[in-house]
C-alpha cells in the first residue's frame, strides 16, 4: 500500500475544498454576512492540505486498492471539512447533522435536515448547492483533470469513483478524459444559468439551481423547492435534469459527430424510454389533479426526471398523488439514471444486465445444451462484467436491509424508513411520508443519521470503495 501517495492526495483534496470555499465566502462579503466560519474553515483546510503535500511522495503509483483507498477517504475527508463552515457558523449547530447535510450535497442526494431556508445565510445556501456541483462529476475526477497527480494510476481512480459497471478513456490520455468530461459538465452549467436567467430568475438562485440541476442533487434555496416558479423555469429544469442523467460519454460522441456510435447507445435509448413510459402513465394517472392534461404531463415529467436522474426537486408535492403514481416513482428510486453520468441508483445500465441474465439463466434451464451470450449495444458482455454486477445488488441489498432495521429503532412507519433508505442509498433527497417532498430528516436520531450518511456515500461510490477500506488484506504490504 503506498501510504504516501494516499496522504498526498488527500492533501489536494483539501487544498481544493479551501480554494473552494473562496466563493461562498465571496458571496458572504457581498451580502454582508459573517465570513469567520468560511476563513477558520478554509484556514484549517489549507493548513493541513500543504502540510501533506509540500513534499511530493517519490513513488506515485497508484494500483486498484490505492484507488479506491483514496477515493473513499478523500470523500469521507471532504465531507468532513466541508461541514465545518455550517457547523461553526451555528447554522447547523449539532455536527453529525451537518455532517450528514454536508454528504447529502457532495453526494448530490439532497436529503436536508434544516427545516427553514428563509433563515440560513446566503452564503450557506450558496455553500451548500455548491456542493453539489463539486461533487457531482468527482471530486477525483477535478484534481485527475487539473492537478498534479500522475504515476500511472489515474485511470485507477476515475473507475473508483465513476458510476456504473464499466469506465474507458475516451481519448489515450486518462487526463484528457477528465478535462473532456469537466468541459462538457461546465457547459451544461453555463447554459443552465444563462436560460435561468433569461427566465428572470436572480444570479444567485440561477447559480444554486443549476449546480442542484446539473448535479442532480437537488438543494435549493426555496422552502417550497421549484413549486414557485414559472412554467418556463420549470420546463428548463426538468430539461438540463433529464440531460445530465444521461451517459456524459454520449455527448463526447455527439460532439466528434459519431453519431450513430451515439444514438445506439442501448442505455440511453431505455432510459429515455423509461422517462417518456412513465411520465405517460403518472400524467393519465395524476390527470384530475391538474387543470388540464398538458399541466400534469409538464409536472409529471418534472418529477420523473427529477426522482430517476436522483435530483430531488419538486413542482408538486407527490406525497399527495394517486398510490398508482407514487408506486412509480419509488421504483424509479432504484433505476436511477445511467452510468457515467451525475445521476444514481442502481443504473440503468446494471438493469438491463440483471435481466438479460435472468433471461438468459431461464433459457439455459429449459435447454441446458443451449448457449446464450448477454450483449450490451449488441457487443458481448464480460462474465467478469456480469459477476460485479450480481455481487453489487447482493451487496447493496445487503446494506439496505441493514440500514433499514437500524433506523427502525426510531419507530416511524414503515413508509417513512423504506423510503428515506432508499431515498439516501440512491442519492435521490425526498422520499415519502415523514419524509416526504415537504418534510425533512431532522426528526432521526443520530445513530440513524449516522447510517443514512453512511448510506449516501455508499451510493455515490456504489459500495466498493467503501467496503475495501474495511478488508484487512487491502493494509497488507
Amino acid at each position: 500500500m503506498n501510504y504516501r501517495m494516499i496522504l498526498y492526495t488527500i492533501g489536494w483534496v483539501l487544498n481544493a475544498a479551501g480554494a473552494c470555499m473562496l466563493l461562498p465566502l465571496i458571496c458572504a462579503i457581498i451580502y454582508g454576512e459573517p465570513v469567520g466560519a468560511f476563513l477558520v474553515s478554509i484556514a484549517v483546510c489549507m493548513v493541513i492540505g500543504i502540510c501533506l503535500t509540500c513534499k511530493a511522495p517519490k513513488n506515485k503509483t497508484v494500483y486498484a486498492k490505492e484507488g479506491f483507498t483514496i477515493v473513499a477517504f478523500a470523500w469521507i475527508i471532504i465531507s468532513m471539512f466541508g461541514a465545518l463552515p455550517f457547523f461553526l457558523s451555528g447554522t447547523i449547530p449539532n455536527y453529525i447533522d451537518a455532517l450528514f447535510e454536508t454528504v447529502s450535497g457532495f453526494t448530490t442526494t439532497g436529503a436536508s435536515i434544516l427545516t427553514d431556508l428563509d433563515v440560513v445565510p446566503r452564503s450557506m445556501l450558496f455553500w451548500r448547492s455548491f456542493t453539489h456541483w463539486i461533487g457531482g462529476m468527482g471530486v477525483l475526477v477535478f484534481l485527475v483533470a487539473f492537478l498534479p497527480l500522475s504515476g500511472g494510476g489515474n485511470l485507477h481512480l476515475l473507475k473508483a469513483e465513476s458510476t456504473g459497471p464499466s469506465v474507458s478513456k475516451l481519448v489515450p490520455r486518462v487526463r484528457s478524459t477528465a478535462k473532456i468530461l469537466y468541459g462538457i459538465y461546465l457547459l451544461f452549467t453555463l447554459m443552465e444559468i444563462l436560460l435561468l436567467l433569461l427566465g428572470g430568475m436572480p444570479l444567485l438562485e440561477a447559480l444554486t439551481i443549476t449546480f442542484g440541476t446539473v448535479g442532480t442533487g437537488g438543494f435549493g434555496i426555496r422552502n417550497s423547492s421549484a413549486v414557485e416558479y414559472s412554467a418556463y423555469i420549470q420546463i428548463v429544469i426538468t430539461i438540463f435534469m433529464i440531460a445530465c442523467g444521461v451517459d456524459f460519454t454520449c455527448y463526447y460522441l455527439l460532439l466528434n459527430r459519431q453519431w450513430k456510435t451515439a444514438l445506439r447507445s442501448e442505455e440511453v435509448r431505455t432510459y429515455l424510454g423509461i422517462v417518456l413510459v412513465s411520465t405517460v402513465l403518472i400524467s393519465l394517472n395524476c390527470r384530475n389533479l391538474f387543470s388540464d392534461f398538458a399541466e400534469a404531463f409538464r409536472h409529471s415529467i418534472f418529477q420523473v426526471g427529477s426522482v430517476m436522474t436522483t435530483t430531488g426537486f419538486m413542482t408538486s408535492d407527490f406525497d399527495l398523488w394517486p398510490e398508482f403514481s407514487k408506486a412509480i416513482l419509488v421504483l424509479l428510486m432504484f433505476v436511477g439514471a445511467c452510468a457515467g453520468s451525475t445521476g444514481g441508483g442502481i443504473k440503468v445500465s446494471r438493469i438491463i444486465i440483471l435481466l438479460k441474465s435472468i433471461f438468459k439463466e431461464t433459457k439455459i434451464a429449459a435447454h441446458p445444451k443451449s448457449t446464450h451470450q448477454i450483449t450490451f449495444n449488441k457487443r458481448p458482455v464480460a462474465h467478469e462484467t456480469v459477476r460485479a454486477v450480481n455481487v453489487f445488488m447482493i451487496s447493496y441489498l445487503a446494506i439496505f436491509a441493514g440500514s433499514f432495521l437500524i433506523i427502525s429503532l426510531d419507530n416511524f412507519d414503515f413508509t417513512t424508513n423504506f423510503t428515506a433508505v432508499a431515498a439516501t442509498m440512491n442519492n435521490i433527497g425526498p422520499g415519502l411520508a415523514g419524509v416526504g417532498p415537504t418534510k425533512n430528516f431532522s426528526g432521526y436520531s443520530d445513530l440513524s443519521t449516522l447510517v443514512l450518511t453512511f448510506n449516501m456515500l455508499v451510493g455515490r461510490l456504489e459500495i466498493f470503495p467503501l467496503l475495501v477500506i474495511f478488508s484487512p488484506h487491502v493494509w497488507r504490504r
